[in-house]
C-alpha cells in the first residue's frame, strides 16, 4: 500500500500543528508549512516548508518547490480574530486584514496548489460554524463571522468551477477549541478535536461535491 501524502498549510501552532502531527502518527507523510522554523522539528514523517500565505510570491515559490509531488490531501488552515466589535466600530484596515487572511489568502493558496492533488484526493479548508449564515442567531464577532462566511462562499464558487477535477472538497468546522485563536475559555481541547477531524478527512476521501462538515462528520448549515 502506498504511503499517503498530505500538505497542511498553516501548521505553526494550534489545530494546524495538531493536524500535521496526527496525520504523521497515522502513517502519512506530511509536508507542513509554518511562518517560522522549528515548530515541527524531530518528526521524520514531517517535512517543514516556510510560507506566509498572504504573500503571492511565497505562494508561487512553494508551488515551484513542490513541483512533481502528488498529494492525497491538501488542507488549508488560516484565521485571525481582531476582537468582538460591531461592524460600526471596525476600521477599514482591520476589515481588509481579516478578510485577506481568513478568506482571500486561503483560497488563493488552494488555487495555487490544487494541481498537486491527485484525482481522488481531497482539497479541504478549515472553516467554522461561525461562518454559517443560518446559525448566526447570537450577537458578537461580526467581522470574524463575515470572513468565514466569505470563505465558505468562495469555496462554493471554487467547487463549482472545478466540479470535474475528481477531488473531494471539504469545509471543516472543528468547533471552539482552546487555541491562541479560540482562547482559554473554549470548551474543546485540540488533542481531542484533531483526531476527530482526521477521521472525517479519511472517511470522506473519494466523496463527490462540496460538503461543510463538523468534527463529527455532521453537516453544518450554510
Amino acid at each position: 500500500m502506498n504511503t499517503r501524502q498530505g500538505l497542511v498549510i498553516g501548521a505553526s501552532r494550534g489545530l494546524g500543528l495538531g493536524l500535521a502531527e496526527e496525520l504523521a502518527r497515522r502513517g502519512w507523510r506530511v509536508i507542513a508549512t509554518t511562518r517560522g522554523q522549528g515548530e515541527l522539528a524531530g518528526n521524520e514523517r514531517i517535512t517543514q516548508e516556510r510560507l506566509e500565505m498572504t504573500s503571492a510570491k511565497q505562494r508561487e515559490g512553494l508551488r515551484e518547490r513542490l513541483e512533481g509531488q502528488e498529494l492525497d490531501l491538501l488542507f488549508v488552515n488560516a484565521a485571525i480574530d481582531r476582537g468582538d466589535l460591531p461592524i460600526t466600530e471596525v476600521p477599514e484596515e482591520m476589515f481588509t486584514e481579516v478578510m485577506v487572511t481568513n478568506a482571500y489568502s486561503p483560497m488563493r493558496t488552494l488555487e495555487a496548489l490544487r494541481g498537486l492533488v491527485k484525482r481522488g484526493g481531497t482539497a479541504a479548508v478549515m472553516s467554522s460554524e461561525q461562518g454559517s449564515v443560518a446559525n448566526n442567531t447570537e450577537e458578537g464577532y461580526e467581522l470574524y463571522k463575515a470572513s468565514k462566511a466569505a470563505l465558505n462562499q468562495l469555496m462554493r464558487s471554487y467547487a463549482t468551477r472545478h466540479a470535474d477535477d475528481g477531488h473531494t472538497k471539504l469545509l471543516i468546522d472543528p468547533g471552539h477549541n482552546r487555541t491562541s485563536l479560540g482562547g482559554p475559555g473554549a470548551e474543546l481541547e485540540p488533542r481531542d478535536t484533531v483526531p476527530q477531524v482526521v477521521d472525517v478527512l479519511e472517511a470522506q476521501a473519494g466523496a463527490q461535491g462540496l460538503q461543510f462538515l463538523d468534527r463529527r462528520g455532521e453537516t453544518v448549515a450554510w
